[in-house]
């Protein structure tokens, strides 16, 4: 029996392909279409583990109302928001009266903020019971079959809400996987917007595959009738076309801070991080890995005390190399969250090159120093000022000694008020009032209180920094 011809198999070959693909075909538009039918009951069963969030930031001069989009995590009701959803300036006490609503309902339940965890940067919020019975945990959507980090071209879907004028109605977002990558966090990018920031995004089995992060910008060219062409940025607040994957996610929905104030922190007190340039890291011939250089070590801080000195490159943690990430600069927030995740007390073995000697340093990770929404502050109306503690990122900011913490800071300046007439800015340091050094927040408002009730007083004097430069304002009160 003669052998097929080349010809034959080659025929037989594309005829084979031709049915197999025609096969496939109806196969697949068959899927599609079976999941397109059921993409509206998906999507009716997963709204309920979505919910908008309002409160209040009561500030000196006004009651602020914002909205932001959460997820329910558990059957307690409780809430994540994303890191943005809450100003990083405020203080705790002025978050007033949270909400929590339920899409398409624009009645809210009081809800309880919890506070913040410093690793994944998520606010938690607490339902009230009356409404976790309507709650559904995003969990319940976490598939047995382990795909939780979705193929690139994938599809996947996700929810937005429409404002609160509108009763925050929900409405279908879809898109298709673009990109995947580490920054350092498995990060997935759609072709367009796939869900509202802060909600879930689930593949076409509605199986949880991420959570949706802050929208990335777009650039335009705006163009004006008589000038050049200028670039713009636009960013769409509303929804995102960014996701964190969900095994990015799931392993720390447990996080829920211990107080409202997010401690314990953990400190390391390396400052100034910047990615190992790449000619200096082939000059050293590390080019197989990244590398972190300490600009400075802070005063008394537990990289201080273990030895760390600047100019250090920091090439692994713990024994483990530094990841090589893209864009180079993402190796820093890939140290910051290893020292985020732990707590204080807990040792990080840091492995150095210093000139030609490499060698590891044990750093016992300390607390956190107080921070600016810590703070102590006091609103003094009749001069139009609140004057803030001066905290150990404050002294790090002006490249002033921590150990010296002395003064306050212009939190806030009311418009027109007589210390805004007289120049005084937000932020800026005031050093002296009326020639007398200002040596403790204590001291700093007694004098402006004295200052405040004296109706008779016509005028003062205070010395303030801003950047490099001092100045003496005279504060007319008549």
């Amino acid at each position: 029996m003669n052998p097929p011809s080349v010809g034959f198999l080659a025929e037989f070959r594309t005829t084979w392909r031709r049915r197999v693909q025609a096969a496939l075909l109806v196969f697949g538009l068959g899927t599609v279409g079976a999941a397109a039918a059921d993409l509206p009951n998906l999507w009716a069963e997963r709204v309920k583990c979505v919910v908008a969030v309002e409160y209040v930031t009561e500030t000196e001069v006004e009651r602020r109302p914002t909205v932001s989009m959460g997820t329910v995590i558990d059957r307690t009701g409780t809430i994540i928001l994303q890191s943005g959803a809450i100003d990083p300036r405020a203080a705790t006490w002025q978050l007033k009266e949270f909400k929590v609503y339920l899409p398409g309902d624009g009645v809210g339940t009081p809800g309880e903020y919890l506070g913040q965890d410093a690793f994944t940067g998520w606010h938690f919020v607490r339902a009230a019971e009356s409404m976790r019975a309507r709650l559904v945990p995003v969990t319940e959507f976490v598939t047995g079959d382990g795909r939780m980090v979705p193929a690139l071209a994938e599809f996947v879907w996700g929810i937005g809400l429409r404002p609160k004028e509108e009763d925050f109605q929900p409405y279908l977002l879809q898109s298709h996987v673009a990109l995947l990558q580490s920054l350092p966090q498995v990060t997935g990018i759609a072709q367009q917007e796939v869900a509202a920031p802060g909600l879930p995004v689930f593949n076409r089995e509605g199986g949880l595959v991420g959570l949706a992060g802050p929208s990335g910008g777009q650039t335009f060219l705006q163009i004006a009738r008589n000038g050049r062409p200028s670039p713009t940025m636009l960013i769409n607040v509303e929804e995102s076309s960014a996701f964190l994957v969900a095994t990015e996610v799931l392993p720390h929905l447990g996080r829920i801070p211990k107080s409202v104030s997010g401690r314990p922190l953990a400190w390391l007190g390396a400052y100034g991080l910047e990615p190992m340039d790449r000619e200096v890291a082939k000059f050293l011939n590390l080019s197989a890995q990244s590398g972190a250089v300490v600009s400075e070590v802070l005063e008394g801080s537990p990289a201080e005390v273990a030895g760390l000195k600047a100019r250090d490159i920091v090439l692994a943690l713990d024994g483990k190399p530094l990841p090589q990430l893209k864009p180079d600069r993402v190796v820093v927030t890939y140290i910051e969250r290893e020292v985020e995740r732990r707590v204080p007390g807990d040792v990080l073995a840091l492995t150095v090159l210093r000139g030609a000697e490499r060698f590891d340093l044990k750093v016992t990770l300390g607390e956190q120093p107080r921070l600016v929404r810590e703070a102590q502050r006091m609103y003094f109306d009749r001069l139009g000022l609140t004057a803030r503690e001066f905290v150990y990122s404050d002294a790090v900011e002006r490249r002033t000694k921590p150990s010296e913490l002395n003064g306050v800071v212009a939190h806030f300046v009311k418009a027109s008020s007589p210390v805004a007439v007289a120049g005084l800015r937000p932020e800026d340091w005031i050093r002296e009032i009326d020639g007398a050094d200002v040596k403790s927040f204590a001291a700093a408002t007694g004098r402006l209180g004295e200052i405040e009730r004296d109706a008779a007083r016509s005028e003062f004097v205070m010395l303030v920094a801003r950047g490099n430069e001092t100045a003496v304002l005279r504060v007319k009160l008549k």
